[in-house]
């Protein structure tokens, strides 16, 4: 796992359901044994019920292929060994956790982590004291709004959303309807970022106008509704009741269950289910985890959830693949609602996109989605859901401010996870972090001089996402940090890196150290600096490596990401009597490196480019990049001699791609793909020129520079 590389043993897995994590986990303890200590572990692999358990020690088994691996602690099963061992929560807090040394066991599973504030839980947490500590989860975010990623740090070692899970066929594709069911919530009660329960139950229970349309609607999307196998999310235990009465009376069997309902009862109801006796299981309060039905093909959302983690549990229960089942059935009824109520979190969930394109996919009817899954919404349904969005898009300051404040004193990486926002909403016409937090009535590091130019500048650090580069810049945003004369050099390189991002004029700085000296007098900036930057590396997707043969010197990396000043300052081609600061160009020649920096814009439009730059370039396989030069390049010049015999002339080639000129946050960086070396040209004036790399492209890159070529 890329984590434990960075030297992280304590991490989380989150993933959508049904998509593998018990596997991930088997895979990585393999690893583990094989390859980081080369020896056997002692484990623990934690879980709340015994079917999970058995499930996950015959996939350990199967991973390690040992048949005898592990021993099952659950009901009436106890292990001998106490090495490998398989446990419920329950049966290791009746055991009696302090009874273990705390240190027995070398790694420590904990399925479904989102239960770790559980105090059985947590005296299981606090006691041991595990080499490696995996969580797992579908659902970093609890119901009562705790993250469990505050457990790691705020990190997550590894994320599968929905759609990837969707897009590698691991689970079955959705048909979503939004239905406008014409219920007003705008009088609804809001607290605490919900619905007040009790005024929903009075709007749906007994709404007899509100049960005729599901019915109608689902049986006009269901193809036979008396053999669908259906789960229906209701407000309360008196809407599940009614729903089921209204279903039985349309002669759609139908049971209501919930938290109240008897273990047995609730499981023969399952079973009823499973075996086609009933339609459908209203529920309330109960399902959103733990629920095994890969039969259930329709989910009905009888009641508005504005948790996206709510949503995507309940969504899962019919996400899981079964024998003859093609495509889940979801209906969603969509009434009118209150300005607080949003849309955008359920809708990005479902889709992975921006809330900025979330508006044009709206509109143009989600044309994006994996193949297979679909996202219709009826006309009222859609105006309502899209007016909801741009009520979101045109958050003001004062709004924003409010926001921060309402999820009280907390870092900005679990701000954006907590109220699903983007780096562009924080960062927005030259907002910062630190502004927002003392607006909200937060304390932070007191100001600087020149802060708030600083701060404007703040957000080109965003994209930070290789640890050598994080790790510098952290050490130089630090007010005791060392003085620049008396770092290494590979570090001095890197300082120049940070230096002209944040000044690629030079500031009018005499020196660099002159630079850091100022920097430092901010202490609100520097502390801002290294929470971006760690942010940044968290979200890193990527796996860095070397620039390899020549250039082992440079720190950067393939497959990280670099502004055009970072990659001017690691060449040695900006300094302190050349400035970063207006450098547009597609090529980068630094003398001292022998080194062509190439930076291709993959989409180039009329308005960035002129009809001589409209170069064409774009991936043909993983390994080859189509490139041309510039149009007054010839074979015979001295740069086009030197593109074609680089190997022979000793000079290097480094090929660095973005989508765009800018983004949400301005300059967009460039991801480098690394060396390249010379294949085969045609023509001049422009030379095209076929590169072969030395590491293959990333997959959502070659996706992206390959489809240019269309």
């Amino acid at each position: 796992m890329q984590e434990q590389l960075h030297d992280r043993h304590r991490n989380l897995v989150v993933a959508a359901t049904g998509t593998g994590k018990t596997a991930v986990a088997a895979l990585d303890y393999r690893r583990l044994i094989h390859e980081t200590y080369g020896r056997d572990l002692s484990l623990l692999f934690v879980a709340h019920r015994k079917e999970i358990l058995e499930q996950s020690l015959r996939t350990y088994r199967e991973t390690l292929a040992d048949g005898s691996f592990g021993e099952v602690y659950v009901g009436g099963a106890r292990p001998e060994r106490w090495r490998h061992v398989f446990a419920s929560v329950q049966s290791l807090s009746s055991y009696g956790v302090t009874n273990l040394p705390a240190d027995h066991f070398e790694v420590v599973v904990i399925d479904e982590f989102h239960h770790a504030e559980a105090p059985t839980y947590r005296r299981l947490l606090d006691h041991l004291r595990p080499q490696e500590l995996l969580g797992l989860t579908a659902t970093p975010e609890r119901a009562d709004g705790i993250d469990v990623r505050s457990f790691f740090d705020d990190r997550t070692a590894y994320e599968l959303p929905l759609w990837d899970a969707l897009a590698a066929d691991l689970l079955v594709p959705f048909h979503y309807f939004g239905v406008a069911d014409d219920v007003d919530l705008s009088g609804v009660e809001w607290k605490r970022g919900a619905y007040d329960v009790e005024g929903l139950d009075r709007l749906y229970t007994g709404n007899d106008a509100r049960a005729a349309k599901v019915l109608r609607e689902l049986r006009d999307k269901v193809t036979d509704a008396g053999r669908m196998r259906a789960l229906g999310f209701c407000v309360s235990v008196a809407h599940a009741e009614y729903m089921a009465r209204v279903f039985r009376d349309a002669r759609l069997p139908a049971l209501a269950v919930s938290g109240t309902t008897r273990p047995d009862e609730r499981a023969r109801a399952i079973e009823q289910l499973r075996r086609g006796e009933v339609t459908t299981l209203f529920a309330a309060d109960l399902f959103n985890e733990g629920l095994d039905i890969p039969e259930v093909d329709t989910v009905l959302f009888l009641r508005p959830t504005q948790s996206a983690t709510i949503f995507l549990q309940q969504l899962g229960r019919g996400l899981r693949r079964a024998p003859g089942k093609a495509v889940l059935t979801v209906m969603d009824f969509i009434g009118q609602h209150r300005r607080e109520f949003r849309f955008d979190v359920r809708y990005r969930a479902l889709t992975g996109t921006s809330r900025r394109a979330l508006e044009r996919h709206i509109e143009q009817g989600f044309p994006f989605l994996p193949s297979g899954s679909q996202i219709v919404l009826d006309r009222v349904a859609q105006a309502t859901v899209l007016e909801n969005v741009r009520v979101q898009l045109s958050l003001r300051r004062p709004q924003l401010v409010a926001d921060v404040r309402s999820h009280g004193d907390i870092g900005l990486a679990r701000y954006l996870d907590e109220a699903m926002r983007e780096l562009v909403d924080v960062y927005k016409g030259g907002r910062s972090w630190t502004e927002l937090r003392r607006d909200a009535g937060f304390s932070t590091p007191p100001a600087g001089p020149d802060e708030a130019a600083l701060l404007r500048r703040v957000a080109a650090l965003a994209h930070v996402d290789d640890a050598e580069r994080a790790d510098a810049y952290t050490r130089l945003a630090d007010p005791d940090g060392t003085a620049y004369e008396e770092l290494t050099e590979r570090d001095q390189r890197l300082a120049r890196m940070l230096f002209f991002t944040l000044w690629a004029d030079r500031g009018g700085f005499p020196s660099y150290q002159a630079g850091f000296e100022h920097l430092r007098r901010h202490p609100a900036v520097c502390a801002e600096i290294r929470e971006l930057v760690a942010l940044g590396l968290d979200r890193s997707r990527h796996v860095p490596a070397s620039l390899g043969e020549g250039l082992q010197h440079v720190p950067m990396a393939s497959h990280a990401r670099y502004r055009r000043e970072e990659i001017l300052a690691a060449l040695d081609w900006a300094s302190l009597d050349r400035k970063a600061y207006g450098h547009s160009g597609g090529v980068v020649w630094s003398e001292p490196m022998r080194t062509d920096a190439l930076l291709v814009n993959l989409h180039k439009s009329e308005k960035d480019f002129s009809p001589s730059t409209m170069y064409r370039d774009y991936a043909v396989s993983s390994n080859l990049f189509h490139w041309e030069s510039q149009n007054v390049t010839t074979t015979a010049s001295p740069t086009g001699r030197r593109y074609l015999g680089h190997r022979e002339g000793g000079s290097h080639i480094v090929l660095l791609v973005r989508d765009a000129p800018t983004d949400d946050l301005g300059a967009a960086p460039f991801l480098c793909l690394g060396q390249a070396d010379y294949v085969d040209h045609r023509g001049e004036r422009p030379i095209a020129i076929t590169w072969q790399l030395n590491r293959p492209m990333p997959a959502d890159t070659f996706a992206a520079a390959s489809a240019v070529a269309q």
